[in-house]
């Protein structure tokens, strides 16, 4: 078992990678992009100013055992003033009206819930996705993610305040798994120019794991190379590139490509067993 794991990330992909880990390390730590502008997030974001919790409550709702009160978090409501808002981002939005500390608020959330990991904000604020694309230049999470060839992503501000708590606990990391997820609006979408410095100076492995396939428009056309490409032009060295069993490997990527049998039954999205198995035997060599 790795001692301490960092999932970086959002939406569906990290929630799902953190399924996976949850029992196999003493201490997981995720870190999440608060960009989406987007349903929820974004009527909340721009209704009250506060960051956008979907995908931190997404994270707190795949910690917590099952049970009413994961549950519960995930109730959509269907009616009234808050018809379309799930309970658990009226939690947040809650509590962040009481206290403005992000990361104070998701460990009071995780402590109530009996949530088994830790849920920390890429940034301390609230924090909007630029994209340059072939439409040219977008701005915000929703637009990028309906953007094709995408050639670079910056933020707003710049280089947003990044937790103190996030820094250390990458530091302190003995695995540091990036993605998988929507390329540019999750997992890129993250890696803030704070985030990026701690994952450069930690001695952690640092293990990218790609897309089983590409997005509309958001990757349109991309094959494996390509989502590494997008990768390393955004400053992001990993050790190992984990991938699916079917995937193209050029000769130059052989001794950074790792292949396994990645996919979900009927579908192209990660199994979080077979996921959860291959970073396993990834990390065994920090164990060795």
């Amino acid at each position: 078992m790795v001692g301490r794991i960092v999932a970086i990330g959002g939406g569906r992909g990290l929630s799902m990678v953190l399924g996976a880990l949850v029992d196999c390390c003493d201490h997981l730590t995720a870190v999440v992009s608060v960009a989406d502008d987007g349903g929820s997030s974004g009527r909340l974001r721009r209704d009250l100013g506060i960051v956008a919790p979907g995908d931190m409550r997404r994270c707190v709702v795949a910690l917590t055992p099952p049970g009413i009160v994961r549950d519960a978090l995930e109730h959509r409501f269907d009616t009234g003033v808050l018809d379309g808002h799930p309970a658990g981002n009226v939690m947040l939005a809650s509590l962040l009206e009481v206290e403005d500390n992000v990361v104070a608020v998701m460990d009071a959330m995780v402590e109530m819930v009996g949530a088994r990991g830790r849920v920390l904000p890429a940034t301390t604020g609230k924090v909007d996705l630029i994209a340059s694309a072939a439409r040219g230049t977008v701005k915000g999470q929703v637009a990028v993610s309906e953007s094709a060839a995408i050639e670079s992503l910056r933020f707003s501000p710049e280089e947003p305040e990044v937790p103190p708590e996030v820094i250390a606990a990458i530091n302190e990391a003995d695995l540091v798994v990036v993605g998988p997820g929507s390329l540019y609006t999750s997992v890129l979408a993250a890696l803030v120019p704070g985030v990026r410095a701690a994952l450069d100076a930690t001695s952690a492995l640092v293990v990218y794991v790609a897309n089983l396939a590409a997005e509309p428009s958001e990757t349109a056309g991309y094959d494996l190379v390509d989502h590494i490409t997008a990768v390393r032009r955004h400053g992001i060295e990993p050790d190992v590139v984990l991938a699916g069993s079917d995937a193209s490997i050029p000769p130059e990527y052989a001794r950074k490509v790792v292949s396994a049998d990645l996919v979900a039954v009927g579908g192209d999205a990660h199994d979080p067993i077979k996921l959860a198995s291959a970073l396993d035997l990834l990390a065994a060599h920090i164990r060795a």
